[in-house]
């Protein structure tokens, strides 16, 4: 049982990490300057472009298209794994 509540633990903190990692990529790139999690800034709160995109198998596709395309928005300025990474957590709140 003390295993499996320290294989519990471990797996949160690794996610807390890959998401804290995620939103250091975001502002790295410049996406907080006019996005937020959980509020509406200049675009939208990323909690709800996850919801508009919940339950599309094709959203992370779309989403990193558009954002590379610099078509109604500002083209990203990051590496491709940087961008998978950023939309992946974007899509996941």
């Amino acid at each position: 049982m003390r295993a499996l509540m320290v294989a519990v633990l471990a797996a949160g903190v690794m996610a807390a990490g890959v998401a804290n990692a995620s939103q250091e990529l975001a502002t790295k790139a410049g996406c907080m300057n006019c996005h937020a999690v959980d509020t509406k800034k200049m675009g939208p709160a990323f909690k709800d472009v996850a919801k508009k995109f919940k339950g599309n198998a094709t959203a992370e596709a779309d989403v990193t298209a558009k954002l590379k395309s610099g078509k109604g928005h500002p083209a990203v300025k990051a590496s491709d794994d940087d961008l998978k990474a950023i939309v992946k957590w974007v899509l996941a709140q």
